[in-house]
């Protein structure tokens, strides 16, 4: 496996955890739907809100602004990922866009920073 694969499943396990050490309860870890994917999908008990998580892993050294990768294409195929999750599981729910930045220090530490409701989906406008 490649290393940047490897930090990959390595951020996500770490995110996986922090949620769940938060008391979110995950349902899905890279639920896929055709060509598109959804890193972690979770929710808070008793709360009718679905957080859909986008883990970005990057080492320290890395000199680029991880958020930077939310890019606008990013963002619509994350928007139809969950449109198709909500539909495929017929769920009635509110849905809040997420993203965890995970950064791996040289001394093998890893640090999470978490952006609940990173971002609202784009609004459609037909003239």
């Amino acid at each position: 496996m490649a290393l940047h694969n490897q930090l990959g499943r390595d951020g996500e396990r770490l995110a996986y955890e922090f949620l769940v050490g938060k008391g979110y309860v995950v349902r899905d870890v890279n639920w896929r739907l055709n060509h598109l994917e959804v890193d972690i999908v979770a929710y808070e008990p008793g709360a009718r809100v679905l957080h859909i998580v986008e883990v970005k892993t990057r080492k320290a050294n890395d000199n680029f602004d991880v958020l930077l990768s939310i890019t606008p294409k990013k963002i619509r195929n994350l928007v139809n990922a969950a449109n198709g999750y909500v539909h495929h599981y017929q769920l009635d729910v509110d849905i809040q866009f997420d993203v965890m930045v995970v950064i791996k220090h040289s001394d093998e530490q890893m640090t999470i920073d978490y952006y609940p409701h990173a971002f609202d989906p784009p609004l459609r406008t037909y003239r």
